[in-house]
């Protein structure tokens, strides 16, 4: 091969006339991973190419993806109305900066999120990520009272165990003592903690369970700015699901001591609870609402934060502007594959793919429960959980996995599915065996 091919294969992973190989030793020493260590990472697997719900790897293995893709290919890979709309994009334009000017694709995504999202919902604000929509949030929650001349109304209140992103404002509301970063504990602002929901999802409610959030509110409301949860489901700090009677009552007590909710759905949002958004559960609206992950269908990095008009017209009131503007906001080829997505997922018969996944998983996973490794097993929507007895050995796992054709990776003690809605019986069925033989296999 002429030398310049060569450079040209390296480059971009496609030899005229070879396969390409990752190279991995490159990857272990340079490339960091997440949650990862340099001295000692975790083993990574070169993936060749994916389309549906596998994941194929360079060696020729091919893995049912029980992720899809930390939570976002809700379509799975290489679904053809989105690679259209990419391509579509491509020959207008990837990117244009959002100050001053706008497009098609931006206007068009924002009319849908405004549509779709809860009654309120009006104002749209496009940015990078699930961490930079909770930056956002935090920010307008913060800036709303600023403009109100109530500044010291500064403080962030939450529950336990919840996961809201990596970037700093949004690590300062994750668990503090047994989240992921309570290793920045001395340098994040300190933020009020409540006790996390206790009663499931479908359980009867016990009023009480919200006694520590009032008395919370009623001592120190007046520097609160808003409080922040995960509706119904909480996602990585816990993969638990708790009763719409809890949201339904964090809602009134809001109200009531006039501090902002800033629901996360980042998680949840565009289907993986069985409503569209999981506060439909408790039918209530957020103050500001949190988007990502499947926005795009897991073909592009794309947020969104939405507000009330109530947030905006304070912040906007005098000529005041809201502070906050990424590089990238609103990218045309990422907002044009998000509207492709969303009508996908409108036009699908979304709701009895759920209804079905969660019934197979319910039926499937139950019987893990028998087991002695097992603590528990939770169900809802597509979304399937497994937690252990004692924490999962990561590396040990992933290989047990991999050896079973299904892509999955545990956290903690949890074991979960979030697979896309277009998976098969047969192929979900796969998953499931795999995860209770690993259940059996621990000791």
């Amino acid at each position: 091969m002429a030398p310049l091919l060569c450079i040209l294969a390296a480059l971009f992973c496609q030899p005229p006339s070879t396969t390409c190989v990752t190279d991995l030793d490159f990857d272990k020493h340079h490339l960091w991973h997440p949650y990862t260590s340099m001295q000692n990472p975790l083993p990574v697997y070169a993936v060749s190419h994916a389309e549906g719900v596998r994941i194929m790897l360079e060696d020729g293995t091919a893995l049912i993806d029980g992720m899809a893709s930390w939570w976002s290919a809700i379509h799975g890979y290489r679904h053809p109305v989105l690679d259209a709309a990419a391509k579509a994009q491509l020959d207008k334009m990837a990117h244009v900066m959002f100050g001053g000017l706008t497009h098609e694709p931006a206007v068009e995504l924002g009319k849908l999120l405004v549509k779709l999202a809860p009654r309120g919902l009006e104002q749209v604000f496009l940015c990078d990520s699930g961490s930079v929509s909770v930056e956002v949030a935090i920010k307008q929650a913060l800036q709303y009272w600023i403009s109100r001349g109530q500044a010291q109304k500064s403080r962030l209140l939450t529950i336990r165990k919840g996961y809201h992103g990596d970037t700093f404002a949004a690590m300062s509301v994750c668990d503090p003592v047994t989240g992921m970063h309570h290793l920045f504990n001395q340098v994040l602002a300190r933020q009020l903690f409540v006790s996390e929901p206790q009663t499931p999802f479908g359980q009867p409610f016990p009023p009480q369970e919200l006694e520590e959030l009032r008395a919370t509110l009623a001592a120190h409301h007046s520097t609160i700015a808003a409080l922040i949860l995960e509706p119904i489901v909480q996602g990585a700090g816990r993969m638990f699901f708790y009763s719409a009677d809890y949201l339904r009552g964090v809602r009134a007590l809001c109200d009531e001591f006039d501090v902002l909710l800033i629901a996360d759905e980042i998680a949840t949002g565009f289907g993986r609870s069985g409503k569209l958004f999981a506060c439909e559960y408790a039918g209530i609206t957020p103050d500001i609402l949190c988007l990502g992950k499947a926005l795009t269908g897991g073909y592009l990095t794309l947020a969104a934060t939405l507000c009330t008009t109530r947030i905006s017209a304070a912040i906007s009131h005098n000529g005041g502007v809201f502070m906050h503007g990424p590089t990238f906001m609103a990218n045309p080829l990422a907002c044009a594959v998000a509207a492709a997505s969303i009508k996908l997922l409108l036009q699908s018969p979304w709701q009895q793919s759920i209804a079905a996944i969660e019934a197979q998983l319910q039926r499937e996973l139950e019987p893990c429960r028998q087991l002695g490794s097992v603590s528990d097993v939770r169900v809802l929507g597509a979304i399937g959980v497994v937690e252990m007895q004692q924490p999962v050995d990561m590396a040990a796992a992933q290989r047990f996995f991999i050896e079973r054709g299904v892509w999955l990776r545990p956290f903690g003690k949890l074991v979960y599915l979030m697979p896309p809605y277009i998976i098969e019986p047969a192929e979900l069925s796969q998953l499931t065996q795999a995860i209770h033989q690993f259940a059996q296999a621990v000791r």
